[in-house]
């Protein structure tokens, strides 16, 4: 068994805890993504708000492959009126 098998043996576990934790709490997770964004677009007097927004986006896209990553299937729209 190569080095690189042995790591991913070894993160398995906590690869698993990841994503249940990931899932459990997507909505603060997300809220806290959208909370940042704003507060560094505040900070960069609306300089920069194209990229924050896109990586913003990029994040949740993401992380919502991380949480419905054991469903097998794609993450579900974000709801109506959120930003991305």
């Amino acid at each position: 068994m190569g080095f690189l098998d042995q790591m991913k043996a070894k993160l398995a576990p906590a690869k698993d805890k990841v994503q249940d934790l990931a899932h459990q709490h997507e909505g603060r997770i997300d809220q806290g993504l959208d909370k940042a964004a704003r507060m560094v677009d505040r900070r960069t007097k609306g300089k920069y708000s194209d990229r924050i927004q896109s990586g913003t986006g990029k994040a949740k896209d993401a992380f919502g492959r991380l949480a419905h990553k054991e469903e097998g299937g794609t993450p579900p729209p974000p709801p109506p009126g959120s930003t991305s």
